[in-house]
This record gives C-alpha cells, structure tokens and sequence, in this order.
C-alpha cells in the first residue's frame, strides 16, 4: 500500500502568514502592494462629490486618507487582506413572509464582527512583528478610513460585485473584511477578477433603486444606510419598500448566483444567529426601552443605533405588516420622548387603517 503523501509544510513568510490567519478563523487570504488599487481615490471623490454618501460625512472629512493606504500610512508597504466567513445556513430572504416579525442583516444575528475580527487581526499581526524583526504594522477593521473591499480584490480575496460589495468564488457575498497594514515588502497575491459578467441579479433585487448604475451605489436609497446610519425620518417614499427590515438589507446580496458556492462549514461559530435576533417580533421591539434595548442587543453591532433608530424602524415595519395588533403599541409611541420614533408610529397608524 502506498502511504498518501502529507500536505507540504509552509514555508516561506506568507505560507506561514496565511496559516496563521486560517487558525484564527479566517476563510480567506491574500496580501496586495500598498499601491495596487491606484484607481480607488477617484472614484471615492467622484461618489463623494455626487453627494451619494448621504449623513456619512466621516467619508468625507478623512477622504484623503481614505484614498490609498499611503495616506494613512505613509510607511506601509504591503496590505495583508483577511476575510472572516459569516455565511447563512438559511434563506435571507424568507422571513419576508412574516411580516410581523423584523428581518435583521444577517452579519448582525450574531456576536459583534468588529470586536471578532480585531481580535483575530491582533493575533496575526503579533505573530508577524515576533515573527520578523522590525516589522512594523496597523490592523483595521471598519474603524478607521480605510478602503477594505478595493484592497481585497486587489489581495485575490474575490471583486467587487455590482452591488459594490466583495463577491468571493468560495464564500459568495458573506465576507467580514480585516486589514493589517505594514512595513515590510510581501509577495503579493494575484488580483480577483470580475466573473459578474451579464448578471444583474443584485440590481433588480435592490428594493429601493438604490444603484444607479452597476459598480455604483447611492447609499442615501439604500435599506441598510436608511435603517442604520441616518439618524432622522426616513424618507417616506421608501417607507413601503422597507417592508419588514429593521436593521440592514441583504437582499442585493442574497441573490447573487456565487452565493451557491459558499460553504456555510467555514462560518465562524461566533456569528452563529442568536434566537432572539433570528426573528424578533415587533411588538416585542415596539415596547423597548433604553434599558431593554441595551439588553437585548449588548454584544450585538446592533446595539450602536442606540433605541431610538430601531424603534423607529421597527414603527415603520409595523406600519407595513398589515397587523391591527400592534395598533396599541404603535399608539403609546405617538408621545414618545424621540420625535423620529413618534413620527413613524403615527405614519404606521395611517398605514394600518387603510
């Protein structure tokens, strides 16, 4: 009998790099030149000036160190690009059907990706710097002005669909992306490549029209930007089209075709769903109060909206769902101490008695 051969051990820097990533629980590897996505400033200032940013100014104010890693960092050299698998083991898609219930994005059923992730990123680059002397290194993880996606495309981590988020050949649309920045001169990674081709799954899916333009995203009409980073009323002429979403859309995600490819065994446990945030009911989210909220999304990335938003969005859900029911909790919020949550439950309570 022939023994089977052993998998080779790693061995130059970035084998050994990589391998240290995958046991912390990243799926996906790959590591770029500081300067390999030279294209990304222009087309962030474009979208800036177009106003498509919305109330997202801090876009704008770090706009030029948003626009290269060198503006950052003038030292950095290469960009090691991590992906952390959240991918669903159900359709995102099905808890339309239950409109009492509120759908939340998938990447936030579970534990807080920014703490996960940052966690794991320690880790690598504490390894790197022990590894290498004089190393030099930053890790981010959507907490600073960083331009994740460009950079992991241009790292082989996949491309960015025409919905703008990554799309990956293994892990579909359900990447958390980390980077960590440093001195050192790296082999780097061969670049993804666009495979959307003629598919415009993610645009016919968007319930708001919010792209323009394949590759382009106006985020003023986007789902996730209304529900989670604008602060007032939401505009209520996308009010139906909200449907039963009170934190986050995936819909223009959850569609597209690469997502059959994603291997839901690479998931981090971490962002298994919670029960609670599976499919909570509205009237439950109507009754909340600032004590409750903090309660039932504590270590959850919901939990920086704060009550006011997901009441308010949870208002305009009611005021879709076609339930009489919560007529009596949509009433008590009518004097509610936050104008915008007042607002949208009397917008609800025109809805529900048409």
């Amino acid at each position: 009998m022939v023994a089977e051969a052993l998998p080779a051990s790693p061995v130059t820097l970035e084998q050994r790099l990589e391998a240290v990533a995958r046991e912390q629980g990243f799926a996906a590897f790959g590591i770029a030149r500081a300067d390999a996505a030279p294209e990304t400033a222009a087309r962030l200032n474009a979208w800036l000036a177009d106003g498509c940013h919305g109330e997202m100014l801090w876009m704008e104010s770090r706009a030029e160190q948003r626009g290269s890693p060198e503006g950052l960092w003038p030292a950095v050299r290469s960009v090691i690009a991590l992906g952390m698998s959240y991918a669903p083991a159900h359709d995102p898609l099905a808890l339309a059907a239950y409109p009492d219930r509120g759908r939340i994005s998938v990447y936030a059923q579970g534990g807080d990706y920014h703490d996960i992730v940052k966690k794991a990123l320690k880790h690598v680059a504490r390894w790197l710097v022990a590894e290498v002397k004089d190393a030099e290194v930053k890790v981010f993880v959507d907490t600073a002005p960083v331009m994740e996606k460009p950079l992991s495309a241009a790292a082989g981590l996949g491309w960015q669909g025409k919905h703008t988020n990554m799309v990956s050949r293994d892990h579909g649309s359900w990447l958390f992306l980390g980077a960590i920045y440093t001195t050192l001169d790296l082999v780097p990674s061969m670049p993804g490549r666009d495979t959307c081709g003629s598919c415009s799954a993610c645009q016919a899916a968007c319930p708001t029209n919010a792209f323009p333009a394949p590759y382009r995203l106006d985020a003023r009409r986007c789902i996730s930007y209304l529900t989670i980073e604008h602060a007032g009323p939401i505009p209520v002429e996308f009010r139906r089209s909200i449907g039963n979403r009170i934190y986050g859309c995936d819909d223009c995600l959850a569609v597209c075709p690469w997502n059959k490819f994603a291997d839901t065994a690479t998931r981090h446990r971490a962002y298994l769903p919670r029960a609670e945030l599976a499919a909570p009911a509205l009237g439950d989210l109507l009754d909340l109060d600032d004590a409750g909220f903090r309660q039932v999304f504590a270590g959850s990335p919901i939990k920086r909206i704060g009550r006011h938003r997901m009441v308010r969005n949870a208002a305009i859900a009611a005021g879709n769902s076609g339930d009489a029911r919560l007529r009596p909790a949509l009433e008590r919020l009518k004097s509610d101490e936050s104008a915008v949550v007042a607002e949208a439950a009397i917008w609800a309570l025109g809805e529900l008695a048409e």
